[in-house]
């Protein structure tokens, strides 16, 4: 069984993206943390996305690597990204290129289905997605990247549940600027 993983950064208080879908509170980059990004993706055989952030991603990253002053570390994501296959959930139409495919039907139904398959780690993108995949119990890692702000509402990583989920800590770190990782694995 594959492994879903729900990574993002989020607000001390909470939340993805402020009102008005705002994420102008993550700062200046951070080469340190873009690596740790780098490499998380690395790692992913499978990227899961909703339509919002799909959209968002897909008007930077796919020429991201010839952007005048793309770090070394943004041309490896941006290669990255393309090379990786991507499955968009949207109500909506969407176009999509790079290694990807749209679905339009239940989405718990297609990411139970993918991960009962072969392969390696899948990343869940888009916080919206990602809480249908939370209240239907299907979430196995979560990496929530928290900045020092609060910004007092908008979308919140987490989702309210109908019960408990038991979570062990895997691993903390922080990085300049005050950002803090913690990463927690679903207790089964």
């Amino acid at each position: 069984m594959r492994k879903l993983i729900f990574a993002m950064n989020a607000t001390l208080d909470g939340y993805t993206a402020a009102t008005g879908d705002d994420i102008g509170w993550s700062g200046p980059r951070n080469d340190e943390l873009f690596q740790w990004w780098l490499e998380r993706e690395q790692a992913i055989e499978l990227s899961l996305y909703g339509r919002k952030l799909w959209e968002e991603m897909s008007s930077f990253w796919p020429t991201g690597d010839q952007r005048p002053g793309a770090t070394p570390t943004e041309i490896e994501y941006a290669k990255n990204w393309r090379d990786t296959p991507k499955v968009v959930f949207s109500s909506s139409a969407v176009e999509v290129d790079w290694n990807t495919r749209v679905v339009t039907g239940d989405a718990v139904a297609e990411i139970t289905r993918l991960k009962a398959g072969d392969g390696g780690p899948m990343a869940i993108a888009g916080a919206t997605l990602a809480a249908t995949a939370m209240r239907a119990g299907l979430i196995d890692e979560y990496a929530v990247v928290t900045y020092p702000v609060l910004v007092g509402g908008g979308t919140p990583f987490f989702t309210a549940l109908d019960g408990w989920v038991n979570l062990d800590l895997v691993e903390t770190r922080t990085f300049s600027g005050g950002v803090v990782l913690t990463r927690y694995e679903t207790r089964r």
